[in-house]
């Protein structure tokens, strides 16, 4: 169950990913860019689904508290 959960929750974190890396390229701005790298590049490096929901849940939290 583990295994699977990971796989599910880091395709659904890629996806937002590109979404925000598409925003952000398109619009110019860094912020979005950013965290849309970092949130289809991150799920390879988690092992816990716990860790990898909070990390995904604040990166994709960052664009709306960082403005630039």
């Amino acid at each position: 169950m583990d295994s699977s959960s990971i796989m599910i929750w880091s395709v659904l974190f890629g996806g937002i990913g590109i979404g925000f890396f598409l925003y952000g390229k398109k619009q110019g701005a860094i912020v979005p860019l950013c965290t849309g790298l970092a949130l289809f590049i991150f799920p390879y490096f988690m092992t816990s689904v716990l860790m990898l929901l909070v990390v995904g849940i604040i990166l994709i939290a960052i664009p709306y508290f960082i403005r630039l």
